[in-house]
């Protein structure tokens, strides 16, 4: 039994997929009979409860010291970069010969080095470098993080694991009837760069008759209120509609409304919301900024260049064919997310990665 101390920014839902997918990794990996504990930056840890089937994650409140400082970690796995905590964990893990691997999260693509870019520099002058190259093992969800990391480190050898992801049980999807609006949403957060800008130009160019557009998340960065003047001097506020964040059973809701899901980012570590669209058995149009090859390789979507003319091709491709067919291709996408994602093989892969950081702790 290992005794792992999981470290997240946060494990509120409606920050993004990491405080989903971390949170299920622990329950998961307590599942397995580890000795798991999480804490969050934000003191948010305590949402961990309500993704533990186990019930067995222990929640850790005060300060990040009096955490480290509970009991002697076999290891330490934390999640992200650009937040100072990341050098307090770094420099107790040394100063106690504690293994830790550190996931990356995304934050060393492009577009993550760009967004604030002096903040960026100055952290990884000060704290962030150091952190990096003392983990024992860093890990990546997608094979592009990993040619990033060894861009950087070309004498590293990154673990690649992919997020997990919940199947939900759900009868067979079936075709809308003939005449029925059909939905395509987007469900993540309303920040830049998830490509929301491109995705309101290119629908304005297809303008799909029959279908409808939903926008689903929180509010970043005040973009929000620029997207919707957008969608209005195109002319589309009867077509597009934004919703707030939405969790539970209102997540689960817009799912299964939906015909088809959109993903248009400009880049993403791994994309959870994709994962989900298809546990939900809807094909995907994303983008080559995301990991998600096997769209077009297992014929559950399209995968095209982060371009508004390239979305548009998708969009209209996939909003012509009929209704049946897109159930066909989401119930492809739900069998192979089954079978390559789900919480316990993903889990094992990190058990596994731990064992041999605790056997081997130097820098890999």
């Amino acid at each position: 039994m290992t005794r792992l101390l999981l470290t997240n920014p946060s494990f509120r839902l409606e920050h993004g997929g990491p405080a989903y997918s971390v949170g299920r990794l622990a329950g998961a990996l307590a599942a397995l009979g580890h000795d798991v504990t999480v804490w969050a930056a934000d003191g948010s840890a305590d949402r961990v409860a309500a993704m533990d089937p186990s019930g067995s994650v222990k929640i850790a409140a005060g300060t990040l010291g009096e955490v480290l400082a509970l009991q002697r970690w076999d290891i330490v796995h934390d999640n992200g970069l650009w937040l100072p905590y990341g050098a307090q964990i770094a420099r107790h893990c040394h100063a106690h010969a504690i293994p830790r691997l550190l996931s990356v999260r995304g934050m060393m693509q492009p577009w993550a080095w760009q967004h604030r870019r002096w903040k960026k520099r100055l952290a990884w002058a000060l704290y962030q470098k150091r952190g990096v190259e003392s983990a024992a093992r860093l890990h990546a969800t997608a094979d592009d993080e990993v040619a990033r990391i060894r861009e950087r480190y070309p004498d590293r050898h990154p673990l690649l694991i992919a997020n997990g992801i919940d199947i939900p049980d759900q009868p067979a999807r079936t075709a809308k009837a003939e005449g029925e609006v059909r939905t395509a949403l987007f469900l993540g957060r309303i920040h830049p760069v998830k490509g929301l800008a491109m995705l309101v130009d290119a629908w304005a160019q297809v303008r799909p008759v029959g279908w409808r557009l939903q926008l689903v998340g929180p509010d970043e960065e005040g973009f929000r209120a620029q997207l919707e003047a957008q969608i209005a001097g195109h002319g589309l506020t009867d077509e597009v509609a934004i919703a707030g964040p939405a969790s539970g059973a209102a997540k689960s809701a817009f799912y299964d409304a939906a015909s088809l899901f959109l993903l248009p980012s400009y880049t993403e570590n791994f994309g959870i919301s994709a994962a989900e669209a298809l546990a939900h058995a809807i094909p995907v149009i994303t983008t080559t900024g995301t990991p998600w090859q096997v769209l077009e390789t297992e014929s559950c979507g399209w995968w095209v260049a982060p371009e508004t003319a390239a979305i548009a091709g998708a969009l209209s491709d996939a909003t012509a064919r009929a209704d049946a067919e897109l159930v066909t291709m989401g119930a492809t996408g739900r069998s192979w997310v089954a079978d390559n994602l789900h919480w316990p093989a993903i889990a094992k892969q990190f058990a596994d990665a731990y064992a041999d950081a605790i056997a081997s702790p130097a820098p890999a």
